[in-house]
């Protein structure tokens, strides 16, 4: 499978441009794009029917990395920085400094059954030696391995325009041999012919280089990496069915926010400031409560809200 975000990662980088915190230094900019991308992949490929939620964290400068994937690719990703990036960061050196680096993958059912859970799987930013990864693609590598039991290649990519990716996966077998209507004694040797299969497609796959995958158009991809095999194509996703930015944060969620805070608190925000000013970081959105807004979110259903002198 392989992706290219364009006009979904430039609105994501304007949106951003746009905030009080200025652009992302360019090593963020470029992890983040990779997760877009990433997400996209690992989204399409599983077909889940909700959110499915990227995150890295740990104990850099960059608190926190989230690309969030909902089931029709619409897409929405942010960074919380904590201190200065310097500007050949990579992995590690942004959330990995002493080893607390974590990446994370969560599935959240859409329908939710009562009590239902969403998915969550964790995995260190260390390889199985203890050895810290310096590529976003490593981890989640490792994430598939451990976690999902999948051997995986993943190319990744990301500039100001930008955002790609490639996967390679290696789908289990077990099965396909008695339905090939071979013997049971050749279901092994049906195996390592398939594993063989995979090596060779998974190493050609991991040559291609970052300006490749970010400057190349996917036929000329395919045809570099793969020109001895044969190839069939499925219709890509283009146009409505393409994914792009939207965001997911609304008034009626950030009321449920503040309700979550509890009254006392958002008494005291309101006394410092006048007003529950709230700001999504995804999209930029500004989202204001002032004391009767506020004050509403605290009433009893059926009881009489708060009088106001103002007219508005």
């Amino acid at each position: 499978m392989i992706v290219r975000l364009t006009d979904a990662w430039t609105e994501i980088l304007r949106r951003r441009a746009a905030s009080s915190t200025g652009a992302y230094p360019l090593p963020v900019q470029a992890l983040l794009g990779e997760m877009a991308a990433a997400g996209v992949l690992m989204q399409s490929n599983i077909k889940f029917h909700g959110s499915l939620i990227l995150q890295v964290f740990g104990d850099g400068p960059v608190k926190l990395a989230v690309a969030e994937i909902q089931s029709d690719l619409s897409l929405r990703a942010t960074a919380t920085l904590k201190g200065e990036v310097p500007a050949d960061a990579g992995l590690s050196a942004m959330l990995n400094v002493h080893g607390q680096g974590r990446c994370a993958i969560t599935l959240d059912p859409k329908d939710r059954l009562p009590g239902q859970q969403p998915y969550q799987g964790v995995v260190p930013l260390t390889d199985e030696r203890d050895q810290k990864m310096n590529k976003l693609s490593d981890a989640l590598q490792h994430y598939m391995r451990q976690s999902e039991q999948l051997e995986t290649v993943l190319v990744l990519a990301a500039d100001d325009k930008v955002a790609a990716g490639l996967l390679i996966q290696r789908l289990p077998v077990k099965g396909m041999a008695n339905l090939a209507g071979q013997q049971p004694g050749e279901a092994e040797l049906y195996e390592a012919e398939m594993y063989e299969h995979y090596n060779r497609i998974a190493t050609l796959a991991a040559s291609l280089k970052r300006e490749e995958l970010l400057t190349l158009d996917v036929e000329t991809i395919l045809r570099r990496l793969f020109w001895e095999e044969k190839l069939q194509r499925f219709e890509p996703f283009v146009g409505e069915t393409a994914p792009r930015f939207a965001c997911t944060c609304n008034r009626d969620r950030v009321a449920r926010m503040i309700q979550g805070l509890g009254e006392v608190e958002a008494k005291e925000i309101l006394a410092e400031r006048g007003a529950i000013m709230v700001d999504c970081e995804f999209c930029g959105a500004h989202y204001r409560f002032d004391t009767i807004d506020a004050a509403q979110l605290f009433t009893t259903p059926g009881a009489k809200p708060p009088s106001s002198d103002s007219v508005q």
